[in-house]
């Protein structure tokens, strides 16, 4: 191990942890350059299994022997560690299971490489709440959704609450973004799955909406799933684009679960 006390706050290999902002972690001029920050010892886990490049790690003094196999599994990098109510000051939040680790982001792989062999496909358009994020990737990977995909205007799924609420299934579960900016959705983005022989539903309500028990629904081979934001739902653009439009069926008066939900219960159904 690597081992560097933490005696100063303001040491600039610590901007990672304490000073850089999402943005300048994604680094957009040079995405090749980005990283992100994975937190717990099963998160960190799961981004090795899936081969992620450690760059660092940030840990309290006391999970250095519990963590010591997950520390000699990073390699030769530097491991900065200090005591709770130190990193706390530095970080600004007490560490989950007392590790981070800073990680090189990944590659996106094209679209159409992501989905070659592909029948069932989340599409995230616009939501921003971390939360639901890593909730709807923990649920893509249990029930069995063979990628996910992202608009332009939908969050990071590699924030680092969104990462620690998939407990790291975000690693495990192909992703990409489809397009870079407004122009690249809803209408090019569609086109674009179907092209690739997908049909699609915008989870939504509406009178036209089939029951998501839909016999005709359920039948299709290459479904895209498209869930829409945190109380606004789908676009009107995106429900007019779409193949079908579905609701969930529910009972005393609900008229709509949050999107994390929805997305399971419609994985359940249409991914089995």
């Amino acid at each position: 191990m690597r081992i560097i006390e933490v005696t100063s706050l303001d040491a600039p290999e610590l901007d990672a942890y304490a000073r850089l902002t999402e943005a300048q972690l994604r680094n957009r001029l040079e995405p090749e350059k980005g990283i992100f920050i994975a937190e717990s010892p099963k998160v960190i886990g799961r981004a090795l299994d899936a081969g992620m490049q450690p760059l660092s790690m940030l840990m309290d003094r006391s999970h250095l022997g519990e963590c010591a196999s997950l520390v000699e599994r990073c390699g030769d990098i530097p491991v900065y560690t200090g005591p709770a109510d130190v990193l706390e000051g530095l970080t600004g939040f007490r560490l989950t299971r007392g590790v981070l680790c800073a990680m090189r982001r990944p590659q996106l792989p094209e679209v159409e490489d992501l989905l070659a062999d592909a029948r069932r496909v989340a599409v995230l358009e616009g939501i921003v709440d971390h939360t639901n994020v890593g909730a709807i990737f923990r649920s893509a990977a249990a029930l069995d959704v063979d990628a996910v995909l992202v608009t332009p205007t939908c969050c990071d799924p590699l924030y680092r609450r969104a990462v620690r609420v998939s407990m790291g299934t975000v690693f495990q579960i192909p992703w990409t973004r489809i397009g870079h900016d407004s122009d690249d959705w809803p209408q090019a983005g569609i086109e674009r799955l179907h092209e690739l022989g997908f049909k699609t539903a915008a989870f939504a309500l509406d009178d036209d909406s089939v029951s998501l028990d839909d016999a005709g629904l359920n039948a299709e081979d290459r479904l895209a799933l498209v869930f829409g934001t945190e109380g606004d739902g789908l676009a009107s653009s995106t429900i007019a684009c779409c193949d079908y439009t579905v609701r969930i069926p529910m009972a005393h008066g609900v008229d709509s679960l949050n999107v994390a939900v929805a997305s399971a219960v419609a994985f359940w159904q249409l991914c089995r």
